[in-house]
């Protein structure tokens, strides 16, 4: 009885953030207690997040659960509102393990060690509340506060043009989310009454057609910079370029997704009408994002950077599975974020790991590693086939769903379906060739001649004993800092591999968890649809959208002024 009573979601918030408070406190010189201290905390918060899901979570309900709500500022209609559905719980989780996982892998961070752990404990409490605020004012701050970490992350910690990244993505992140304050007060406020900003309130009101194109156009906007949608995009490559390996991970395994949650908790839940006229404006987005991000990626020469470019093609997908009025197309958005979000993060672990020996992002001047560190290859090159979607591994099932999603719509028009789908094919073709031809400069050389010149180093009579040659470095392997994967970065990256291989034989596993709300949510749009085709039975097959709204529609929100006026 009392574990039912008990603050589950409150408990797995504030403990990383309680927790960061007392690493100033700790009685610690070179760092190392306060990093397992940090580590404990994240492995307590996730091992406490499993057990409340295992335990008081009914994927077969697609109801909000675990549901929390304690009056904050009643005068502003501010609550501690907090609850879990199918659209929380893996993502919760994905943001608990990546984010234990980037802590553990800063096992090397020297360089004011009490602060970085401390950032990085109130960021897993950011992320997790973003995921469970069920208050849209809560689910802003909450969305507010993960920026200030990320900032500090990148710019103290990260490369040589840290504060131009930092500042950049601080600019862009911040100004979008000013959408979202905006929408949350006007969907709490329209209607008269009593103002509320519960989500499960908000989903009864009825908006006029003209209020929700504006909210849903700007709540595109603002999760359209997180999801680095095209043309808000050019923050990732900058911030990933520059972050250190573990903010990299959180920044393409969990904050990526916040983009593409909110579009479905947001714009599909709540503006059902508006997804109508925007759907065909999403695939396009999705199909541009792809074949763009695939083609930027080719231009990269800097490791990280090409990954990121990677990211904003693979996030292109989860726009195609959200535009597609299917459960399998939303069911593959759903996979397809959960699948990137542990790609992604092992490639950037396992570039922070190449760049840790190498001491370079450059490609052409790592080439030639791949003797020296053949786990590190194995273990990059199972990265990459998975996001490249091998099948048998997590990308695959996620994309087919997307692809099998779209094509089976009979929303769309055959000849819309099948230039979407062609032309998203053609992303999926360019992405292996970018990232084999990753693997092959990174760790086999581009053909270029080698940089360092071994008669030069004077190492001309040791080529027998295995001299090794990196970039500008001649060095014996007794002597060279190429080692090979440590214990410790075998663990992490096993930890992501067994995962990603584990949804691709089984991705039961992971749809189960969100299943039953994604059909319930495609449902409800459907239904939105529907009312629609009544009298327009072929909506889109004449060419670009334009809704035609009634008189009754308009004025709530075009002729209010006029009206008073006169």
């Amino acid at each position: 009885m009392i574990a039912d009573q008990f603050p589950w979601l409150t408990a797995i918030i504030l403990l990383p953030l309680l927790a960061s408070f007392l690493i100033p406190i700790l009685p610690d010189k070179d760092g190392k207690l306060v990093r397992w201290y940090a580590l404990g905390v994240g492995v307590a918060d996730f091992a406490l997040m499993c057990y409340a899901f295992w335990n008081h979570y009914d994927a077969s309900s697609a109801s909000f659960q675990l549901v929390e709500n304690y009056a904050w500022m009643p005068q502003l209609g501010l609550n501690w509102a907090v609850s879990v559905d199918g659209l929380s719980v893996p993502l919760v989780l994905l943001a608990g393990f990546v984010t234990t996982l980037a802590i553990f892998s800063a096992w090397q961070v020297d360089r004011r060690p009490r602060l970085f752990y401390f950032l990085m404990l109130v960021l897993y409490s950011a992320q997790i509340g973003v995921f469970v605020a069920q208050d849209l004012l809560l689910f802003f701050i909450m969305w507010e506060v993960e920026l200030i970490p990320v900032y500090l992350l990148v710019c103290i910690w990260g490369g040589q043009r840290r504060r131009y990244a930092a500042t950049k993505f601080l600019i862009y992140t911040a100004a979008a989310s000013i959408f979202i304050l905006v929408a949350a007060l006007a969907m709490g406020l329209y209607g008269g009454g009593n103002v509320t900003f519960d989500i499960a309130e908000l989903a009864h009101k009825e908006y006029p057609l003209t209020l929700q194109l504006l909210l849903y156009a700007g709540l595109l906007i603002a999760f359209g910079v997180k999801l680095a949608i095209f043309p808000f995009h050019t923050w990732l490559p900058d911030a990933h370029g520059e972050a250190s390996s573990p903010v990299s991970m959180i920044l393409a395994g969990v904050l990526l997704k916040m983009g593409g949650y909110g579009l479905i908790r947001l714009n599909l839940e709540l503006l059902s009408d508006a997804h109508i006229y925007f759907a065909p404006v999403l695939a396009i987005l999705g199909v541009v994002n792809i074949i763009y991000g695939a083609l930027n990626s080719f231009a990269q020469t800097n490791m990280k950077r090409r990954l990121a470019n990677s990211s904003i093609s693979h996030m292109g997908f989860v726009l195609l599975g959200i535009a597609s009025f299917t459960d399998l197309g939303i069911n593959g958005a759903m996979l397809q974020m959960i699948s990137h979000g542990l790609i992604a993060s092992v490639l950037f672990f396992l570039a922070g790991v190449t760049y840790d020996r190498s001491r370079t992002m450059v490609m052409a001047d790592m080439g030639g590693i791949g003797q020296a560190m053949p786990k590190v290859f194995a273990l990059f090159t199972m990265g990459a086939m998975a996001s490249l979607a091998l099948p048998g591994m997590s990308g695959f099932v996620g994309e087919l769903s997307v692809f099998v999603g779209l094509t089976s719509s009979d929303v769309y028009t055959s000849t819309f379906c099948t230039v979407t789908v062609f032309l998203a094919a053609v992303g999926v073709i360019l992405t292996p060739i970018y990232l084999l031809s990753m693997l092959r400069q990174v760790f086999y050389g581009s053909g270029a001649d080698l940089i360092c010149d071994i008669n030069n180093a004077g190492l001309e009579n040791q080529e027998d004993e295995g001299t090794a040659c990196f970039g500008t470095d001649c060095l014996l392997p007794n002597e060279t800092i190429y080692t090979d994967a440590r214990p410790r970065e075998v663990f992490i990256a096993a930890c992501f591999l067994v995962l990603i291989i584990g949804i691709g034989f089984y991705p039961k596993m992971a749809m189960q968890m969100y299943d039953v709300k994604t059909v319930a949510i495609n449902a409800h749009v459907r239904q939105s649809y529907s009312i629609v085709a009544q009298t327009n039975p072929r909506i889109y097959a004449n060419g670009l959208l334009v809704p035609k709204f009634s008189e009754a529609e308009s004025k709530p929100v075009l002729g209010t002024l006029l009206l008073e006026q006169n």
